[in-house]
């Protein structure tokens, strides 16, 4: 059985949310200030820990060096509404949880813990809007996060947009996967949307425009049902050992 690692919570002052902010912290059962570590920043942080199970998956793949030396950082939202003013585009504090991200928590991260402090050093994930909102951040700082993982975004207008003007394509490597159920998803607000064609739509984009994508489209619906055993595949693409 592979070595359990520590989960810690951290927490700062936002000065572009003006709140406190907690986080998660994971390192490796063999950290030590004396390596470096990419980065990995969730939004939906607590469910990545809870629901995707993120702990035990990285115990054993470190484990079976079969990954990067690897901190992996949970940012939670407090509440629904909470999660949609920050996560949504139309969100009213969309703006400035992507400045948190990119100008607070980064520099934050760099300050205590031993990183690569480059773009292909760091990566966000998130499911839905949270995946929504980590593809936002990184088209803005793509010199800060170099790698994007997306499990089942919402992809709205402004979305498409974003990615229609995203220039730096050699800078970011993403990962996307949708549902192919994802047609009718209750939202947040009580509608539901079709999700699987706007991404299909994201997708053929990023494609035209020469982006690194790992696109899939699994069997199934918008639910850590399907996200949760996605995430080994993800840690293989997107994080596979391989020396700097």
């Amino acid at each position: 059985m592979a070595n359990t690692g520590t989960v810690n919570e951290h927490t700062i002052y936002s000065e572009a949310l003006q709140e406190e902010i907690s986080f998660l912290v994971y390192l490796p059962s063999n950290y030590s200030p004396l390596y470096k570590y990419t980065v990995v920043v969730a939004q939906d942080g607590k469910d990545y820990f809870q629901l995707g199970r993120v702990p035990r998956l990285l115990d054993r793949l470190q484990a079976e060096e079969k990954i990067e030396n690897m901190i992996f950082i949970g940012v939670p939202y407090q509440n629904v509404k909470d999660r949609y003013e920050k996560y949504h585009p139309e969100g009213t504090q969309h703006e400035a949880y992507i400045r948190f991200l990119a100008r607070e928590l980064t520099p934050y991260i760099d300050e205590h813990f031993p990183t690569y402090q480059m773009g292909l050093g760091r990566a966000l994930i998130g499911d839905s809007l949270a995946g929504t909102v980590s593809f936002m951040t990184a088209l803005k700082y793509p010199n800060t996060f170099g790698r994007v993982i997306m499990q089942s975004p919402l992809v709205n207008n402004q979305v498409l947009e974003a990615a229609s003007d995203f220039k730096d394509k050699h800078l970011i490597n993403f990962y996307h996967i949708i549902g192919k159920q994802e047609t009718s998803v209750k939202t947040t607000r009580g509608s539901e949307e079709d999700f699987l064609t706007p991404n299909r739509k994201l997708h053929e984009l990023m494609s035209e425009k020469g982006c690194t994508v790992f696109y899939d489209e699994f069997d199934g619906g918008h639910t850590w049902k399907y996200w949760q055993p996605d995430l080994e595949r993800v840690m293989e693409v997107m994080f596979r050992k391989t020396n700097y």
